[in-house]
């Protein structure tokens, strides 16, 4: 087997969000494609990928690099040892090929969407859905019922005030998650902490808050060392009512 074609294109994110450190009003992402000779139902395997929020789009290392480096190696040394399927971890030793040790930067976003690109081609080939697939090379082969997931919202936005805030973190509670995430550090402290103070009135006992603290620095340092410390109720922070629902680290691209 082989891969016959690998596209990739630049797609536009762009939005009036923006976190504590960028905003998103020219935000790209790479998306890719790869094709593969083998056929399931009548139609190639293709495995897509793409780069998360917040990782504008590295088309030029895609083109330039790391897929005419993938296109150019010998097929068999991107397969398993039976030449049945695509095996990820050659592949990935052929795409660093040449690459300087460390200082990754932008080169593991664009290894990175050929990665899940290929991983799903991977499962596509072996028809089985990915998490399946990984649980049985890599875990006991018995796959959770259930995973955790949160809700991540709470960009800062133009006219967007604290009912328009605890509006958007109602909806994601109504779609029923318990853990809704917002954005601190790209505000004066008393502003933040007055947004920390309405989400908390939504979220109320049975739910939890993250702050997601992308660039924090300066006054806010205080803020964050109470939050990763587990949970500690920051200077200044007078949730209503006396409740206090743990706050949440949350790291991310956005």
């Amino acid at each position: 087997m082989r891969i016959v074609d690998v596209r990739e294109q630049t797609a536009s994110m762009r939005s009036n969000l923006r976190n504590a450190f960028i905003d998103f009003s020219q935000m790209t992402a790479s998306v890719v494609a790869l094709i593969t000779d083998v056929v399931r139902d009548g139609k190639p395997v293709v495995g897509y990928g793409f780069n998360s929020n917040g990782r504008y789009a590295v088309g030029g290392l895609l083109r330039d690099r790391f897929v005419p480096r993938l296109m150019a190696a010998d097929p068999a040394s991107l397969t398993d040892a039976g030449g049945e399927n695509l095996d990820p971890h050659r592949i990935w030793d052929v795409l660093m090929t040449g690459e300087k040790p460390g200082g990754h930067g932008e080169r593991s976003v664009a290894v990175g969407v050929l990665d899940m690109a290929l991983w799903d081609a991977v499962a596509k080939i072996e028809g089985v859905p990915l998490y399946r697939l990984l649980s049985e090379r890599y875990g006991d082969g018995r796959p959770p019922d259930d995973v955790f997931v949160y809700a991540a919202g709470g960009y800062y936005q133009p006219d967007k005030g604290l009912d328009a805030l605890q509006d958007e973190m109602r909806s994601y509670l109504d779609l029923g998650y318990d853990v809704v995430k917002i954005k601190i550090g790209g505000a004066p402290l008393d502003e933040d902490l007055r947004r920390i103070e309405a989400t908390l009135e939504v979220t109320g006992a049975g739910s939890s808050l993250a702050v997601d603290a992308n660039g924090l620095r300066g006054r806010h340092g205080a803020l964050w060392s109470a939050v990763v410390r587990g949970g500690r109720r920051p200077a200044g922070l007078r949730p209503a009512g006396g409740a206090w629902t743990p706050l949440r680290a949350a790291a991310g691209h956005g």
